[in-house]
């Protein structure tokens, strides 16, 4: 099969039907402008994001407390705390899995 580049391209036949969510872009220098509104949602959930960028993902100063408490031996692993919390951790994977299912 040739291509023909001399050919325009019926883009509605190449790319299939569009739903009802796609429009066409307005044509250059048709003088129309579109605007977007967004909800306040989205201007608080900006504001978030934008304070949590800010803010660091460790706690440095933890960190370091709990690292001068291994350092002095002073540090204690509760083994069943550690123990429930990944059975926990297991029981919430199943739980979410069979809600997938």
């Amino acid at each position: 099969m040739k291509i023909d580049n001399n050919k325009p391209v019926n883009i509605m036949s190449v790319g299939g039907a569009r739903t009802g969510a796609q429009r066409p872009a307005a044509a250059s220098g048709s003088g129309q402008s579109e605007q977007v509104e967004l909800s306040p949602m989205s201007a608080r959930l900006k504001d978030i994001e934008a304070a949590l960028a800010n803010e660091p993902v460790v706690d440095r100063a933890r960190v370091d407390e709990i690292k001068q408490a291994i350092t002095e031996g002073r540090f204690q692993v509760d083994a069943s705390k550690v123990a429930d919390s990944l059975i926990q951790s297991v029981r919430d994977l199943i739980a979410h899995q069979r809600q997938r299912s």
